[in-house]
């Protein structure tokens, strides 16, 4: 049987092909679909790597961090990645993901909420699910350590207020930032949002652990309670 197809890799000139180029050319001179395609290493009968890696990029719209959130299964899905490959895929992304960490500047010390969104950025990034968090901090407002509480669906997590107190009274923290991540991408708080918000205020108050603030956290931007007046 004779299938139609657009060439193979290897029919290609040697400084149009993914590995050849970066040779000759560097890293920089190839695009994100080459760059895939190196990863992927081969397509389909009528497909090439690049050809396979350019519909992927093309179903999140050419956007890495998009990209970051698919799962195993997710790019297993497209013809031609099969499992070994979609792990490629993913190694390769949490790698980057992980330099970009290592490249951000530390914060030790919380001024606004912002601080505390920049040091969630490594934990709660291309996440997929909700997760809840708290940041524990000593009287100078000095991060102790981050703590996930809980992680769970698309649409929502658990936060147990013993667990919460718990962690705190277990580090010797003097007060704590909640964060949740939405990924939807939405900003606004849910009235369950709101009334957790309260509860875990009022505990800490009971407690002499103040809260000082609650974030929602999204991978481009954030809602902090207590920019906006409402913790």
């Amino acid at each position: 049987m004779i299938y139609a197809t657009s060439g193979t890799i290897q029919s290609w000139a040697e400084e149009d092909r993914p590995r050849e180029k970066l040779m000759l050319k560097g890293k920089a001179a190839l695009s994100e679909a080459e760059l895939i395609a190196i990863l992927i290493n081969s397509g389909t009968v009528d497909l090439t790597a690049v050809d396979v890696a350019k519909i992927i990029l093309k179903s999140v719209d050419n956007n890495l961090n998009e990209l970051a959130r698919l799962s195993i299964k997710d790019l297993s899905k497209f013809r031609g990645i099969g499992e070994a490959k979609a792990i490629s895929i993913v190694a390769a992304l949490e790698l980057g993901r992980r330099r970009k960490e290592q490249d951000r500047p530390q914060r030790a010390r919380i001024t606004c909420s912002r601080d505390a969104y920049n040091e969630m950025i490594p934990h709660l990034i291309d996440k997929p699910h909700e997760e809840f968090w708290i940041l524990l901090m000593n009287r100078a407002n000095e991060i102790l350590r981050p703590v996930q509480i809980s992680s769970g669906g698309i649409s929502g997590t658990v936060a147990d207020t013993r667990l919460i107190f718990k962690q705190a009274i277990e580090h010797l923290a003097s007060s704590m930032i909640l964060l949740h991540n939405h990924p939807s991408g939405n900003l606004l708080p849910s009235q369950a949002d709101k009334d957790l918000t309260r509860k875990l205020k009022e505990a800490g108050r009971l407690l002499e652990i103040p809260v000082l603030d609650h974030l929602i956290f999204t991978d481009k931007a954030y809602f902090s309670f207590a920019d906006e007046g409402i913790l």
